[in-house]
């Protein structure tokens, strides 16, 4: 990382060398016509932890994943007549869908915090849609900035926030709309409004009739930044466990030698690194969440860096079911 982020103008040049960034894995922070966002190759498990960290982020948030076209999500998501509709009169713009994720998606199950939707849309900004094109890869991208502070509407907003966080940063000047995209959930019956934002529910409602709103619902699908509800293995976890039932599946972290049983065991890192953790987790807890196993014991896991949202996350996918 540089000791200090740069601030760059987005010549073809500095936007080839962002898009170069992106492909290695790197943070880029980029102008969208809502907020400056965050960059990192949403495919890439260890990229996308790594704009958790950046940002501080207190949970695992689903991101929103970011493309220059409609028909680059088509490996991605279900695709329906709502969605093709309303691209047609808003994308490019500042309009989020929640929709149905592939099954064999290549997006970081960590971008969808583990969930069978994803948060998708088309970025109206030049700027946007240039490095997005030259990276040839979709970016999960939140606010460019630390959790819990303003959303950056300038570049020296993001420096300010993010620091040495970020590789580079292209100055677009100032974001337009200033607020974040709307996000409206397409994935089930009701068309439904998890966030407002650029685009309105008059907008909305005016084109496709009944658009619900359902901000901090704990029963609608997960929207970046706003609902209660998590993903939790249909399992059940138990935390802080030192050892396993023959019966138990076992996620460990660390050096686990002294940790037994099992029936079947993984490692979410056995070098410790909370951050190679975060990457892993909701694969590896996919992975364990067997009906041939009674349950997923889970190894005691630091607080510290992305170790306080994994054990969040953990907390939650443990606690009572309805």
């Amino acid at each position: 990382m540089n000791f200090l982020s740069p601030i760059v103008h987005p010549t073809p040049e500095n936007i080839a060398k962002a898009a170069a960034l992106l492909q290695a894995g790197k943070l880029v922070a980029f102008p969208t016509e809502t907020v400056y966002g965050l960059g990192a190759d949403a495919t890439n498990d260890k990229a996308v932890a790594s704009i958790y960290e950046a940002k501080g982020r207190p949970q695992f948030n689903p991101l929103i994943i970011h493309v220059s076209e409609a028909s680059d999500l088509h490996p991605f998501v279900v695709w329906n007549d709502k969605a093709e509709f309303l691209a047609g009169i808003f994308w490019p713009g500042p309009l989020t869908f929640v929709l149905p994720r592939k099954p064999d998606a290549p997006i970081s199950l960590l971008a969808s915090a583990g969930l069978d939707t994803l948060a998708v849309r088309c970025p109206h900004h030049p700027v946007a849609r240039e490095l997005i094109l030259k990276t040839e890869l979709p970016i999960a991208a939140p606010s460019a900035n630390s959790s819990g502070k303003l959303s950056p509407t300038l570049a020296a907003h993001v420096a300010e926030s993010l620091g040495d966080n970020v590789e580079m940063i292209l100055d677009g000047g100032p974001a337009h709309v200033g607020v974040e995209s709307t996000v409206l959930d397409l994935s089930g019956d009701v068309p439904t409004i998890l966030r407002h934002g650029g685009v309105t529910i008059e907008d909305l409602s005016a084109l496709i009739g009944t658009v619900r709103c359902a901000l901090h619902d704990p029963m609608a699908p997960k929207s970046p930044g706003m609902l209660l509800s998590h993903y939790a293995p249909t399992l059940p976890l138990r935390l802080a466990a030192t050892e396993a039932s023959p019966s138990e599946a076992f996620l460990t972290f660390g050096d686990d030698t002294a940790a037994k049983g099992g029936a079947k065991r993984i490692n979410l890192s056995p070098e410790g690194d909370p951050m190679e953790a975060a990457a892993n987790l909701f694969t590896y807890l996919r992975q364990l969440d067997d009906p041939a196993f009674s349950g997923i014991a889970v190894m005691p896991i630091t607080e510290k860096g992305l170790g306080a949202a994994i054990n969040d996350r953990l907390r939650r996918a443990a606690g009572p079911r309805e």
